[in-house]
């Protein structure tokens, strides 16, 4: 419980309407979209302002308060929920200003508490391109991101959040406001903490400024959906486009049991009698677009592609889009407990993966729908159970360890995406080693003696 005098403090600071005091309004920020115990913050803070905001990093780092930053919730891996010991959330949400886009350097200026879509769709109109993407993009925020090192549909071609971001303002644990990066191309101006800061998951400052690469937007794109009556040839074609040094903007792997859920849910026209389908579209030049995509089709046929649907206008094509963006809604709404993995291996290995989580699924009696980024690795194995039947749910998380440890041992990752959290940090040993965990917490330590950052996050505790 908070001393009635912090909470004023805090009120002082950000406005009476911004401090969140009431059990009922803090429960709304005692979770994230993770399969993880809530945790009730202690009280919430919404500053308006990038001086509220370090004023209240500053006020937490003086009391020892841990605070963990929020921007939309939709972290699955538990990286907002707030720490049991007096946690602060604080929220970005007002902070949601688009400060600057400069179409002739091609960058612009942020606050955290930007929506992804709206800086897309507001770049889009100059003519300009933000290319990363998440499936969550219509509702998660820059700053979240950039914290977790968000990817999305184009991350094989255009990459991640971290190949977009020059330069980040943040506060330290004294309300330091702490400036790295800049806005040119190049910059080798002291220590790169820009990218130390990219998918620290606030565990190492609390963002109040970024600068965000933009690009020309490609003149053309051509998109197609590619059937298949066997999930090991939908894989196979994804491994042998990219051996044939073809780099679609996006390569989407769905399986029946995917392609199912998101028809009844989207009723998009998806072929549900497919065993596995290739959302595939490519983009660039108009004649470079024209060659990939006849070679990407003449590969899928070559492997044992049943048909292949090329979307006829820019409606018909986001449509597609758009369905493939609700697999993740439509699969959740089939039982109470949705559990998303986003494991992640060499893109050769992507037909080993997923025949391992077929046989998982098998082992484990689960229904697992699998659908993802094949084009880049990343699968998102997603199981379907009920937390309440404690058997069930036993079974469903030994086989999340059991994909994890499939991933590892093709030489894969725990993440592409989701980030580690409190979800995944027991297994991050395996991964790395323990000299990189004990390397990180001394890393830390220094930078957050009082561990007052998002603690327990990542690096589990000491």
């Amino acid at each position: 419980m908070l001393n009635p005098s912090l909470i004023e403090q805090f009120k002082h600071i950000a406005g009476p309407a911004n401090v969140m005091d009431g059990e009922a309004d803090r429960h709304c920020y005692s979770y994230d979209a993770a399969v993880l115990t809530a945790v009730v913050p202690a009280l919430v803070a919404r500053p308006e302002t990038t001086e509220a905001l370090g004023k209240v990093v500053r006020l937490c780092g003086d009391n020892g308060l841990p605070l963990t930053v929020r921007g939309a919730g939709t972290n699955l891996s538990g990286g907002t929920i707030p720490d049991p010991r007096d946690g602060i959330v604080v929220l970005t949400s007002a902070l949601n200003r688009i400060i600057e886009i400069n179409e002739a350097d091609l960058y612009a200026v942020v606050e955290p508490g930007v929506i992804t879509a709206k800086l897309a769709t507001e770049v889009a109109t100059r003519g300009l391109f933000y290319p990363p993407d998440p499936g969550s993009q219509s509702v998660s925020t820059l700053g979240g991101n950039v914290a977790e090192n968000a990817g999305g549909l184009r991350g094989l071609k255009y990459g991640v959040t971290k190949n977009y971001v020059m330069g980040v303002t943040f506060f330290d644990t004294t309300g330091e406001r702490i400036v790295t990066g800049a806005r040119t191309v190049k910059c080798v101006t002291g220590l790169n903490l820009s990218s130390l800061m990219v998918g620290s998951e606030g565990t190492l400052g609390v963002f109040s400024e970024i600068i965000l690469k933009l690009v020309p937007p490609p003149a053309a794109q051509k998109a197609m959906m590619v059937l298949f009556d066997d999930t090991a040839k939908a894989s196979q074609a994804v491994a042998a486009i990219i051996a044939a040094k073809i780099v679609p903007c996006t390569l989407e792997f769905l399986d029946n049991f995917t392609i199912r859920a998101v028809e009844d849910y989207a009723k998009a026209g998806l072929p549900v009698e497919a065993r596995a389908l290739l959302l595939i579209e490519v983009d660039g030049h108009p004649a470079q677009v024209a060659d990939e995509a006849a070679r990407v089709e003449a590969i899928c046929k070559q492997i044992g592609a049943t048909g292949v649907q090329v979307a006829r206008s820019a409606a018909e094509r986001d449509k597609v889009w758009a369905a493939r963006r609700a697999a993740l809604s439509a699969l959740a709404r089939l039982r109470p407990t949705t559990v998303l993995e986003d494991a992640t291996v060499p893109r050769s290995k992507i037909p080993d993966m997923i025949r391992a989580v077929e046989q998982i699924a098998a082992k484990h009696k689960l229904l697992i729908g699998t659908f993802g980024h094949a084009g880049d690795g990343n699968l998102h194995p997603t199981i379907l159970t009920d937390r309440r039947d404690e058997k069930e749910y036993a079974r469903a998380e030994a086989a999340v360890g059991e994909i994890f440890e499939v991933a590892l041992s093709l030489g894969g990752t725990l993440s592409g995406e989701h980030g580690i959290g409190l979800a995944k940090s027991k297994w991050l040993e395996k991964e790395t080693s323990r000299g990189t965990i004990l390397y990180s917490r001394r890393l830390k330590k220094a930078l957050d003696p009082k561990n007052i950052l998002n603690p327990g996050k990542v690096l589990g505790w000491e």
